[in-house]
């Protein structure tokens, strides 16, 4: 793996506040839920299965059964039952990752930029303006924390404070370091990797 492409999977990690999994299969407008409404629209339940185990498959079956049926008895009596189908499909992916259900997200969260320019790399089959914009944050946040400490330890002797804000500065930059190199492991960022795919 490219050194490019190492810093490009940590940005994307580190990008990305909220776990993924978390803001985007939970929202209304992630992929989980889209392929819940093409689900209802085909009356076929295929596309939905992918997201759970198989162990999980009753369950949401009978849901779905249930939310079907229920089509003919007026538009709120719908409603209410696709939004226990949504749930229930959301809760056992949830499950799935080993995280819990805290109730489905508006659709804005899965608009989340990071989020979209991965999904678009996907849907078009092309990485490139999503590597490039993870590597340009990624050595944007890096640089930064850099310069701060390595400016703050010029000064770090002069003062009880000014050695504060140098530990403070160090502190956050090694922090930053350590998540890169926790990411993609030690051996991922050692000199002798980084040279070997210059």
């Amino acid at each position: 793996m490219s050194r490019y492409l190492v810093v490009a999977v940590v940005g994307m990690l580190l990008l990305i506040v909220v776990p993924s999994s978390n803001a985007h299969c939970d929202s209304l407008g992630g992929p989980v839920i889209l392929d819940a409404h093409l689900a209802l629209k085909s009356g076929d339940l295929t596309p939905t299965l992918k997201w759970i185990k198989r162990d999980d498959e009753p369950e949401l079956r009978s849901v779905f059964a249930k939310v079907v049926a229920l089509r003919d008895k007026g538009p709120d009596v719908h409603e209410i039952a696709q939004q226990y189908f949504f749930e229930t499909l959301v809760r056992l992916h949830r499950a799935n990752e080993g995280a819990p259900y805290t109730g489905l997200k508006s659709e804005a969260v899965a608009h989340d930029p990071v989020i979209a320019r991965a999904d678009t790399a996907l849907a078009s089959g092309n990485s490139k303006d999503l590597v490039h914009a993870t590597m340009t944050h990624v050595q944007r946040e890096l640089l930064a924390k850099y310069e701060r400490a390595a400016l703050a330890k010029k000064k770090a002797d002069t003062s009880v404070e000014a050695g504060r804000e140098y530990v403070r500065a160090y502190v956050d930059f090694m922090h930053y370091v350590e998540k890169l190199q926790a990411k993609v492991g030690a051996e991922s960022l050692s000199p002798a990797n980084v040279h070997e795919h210059d």
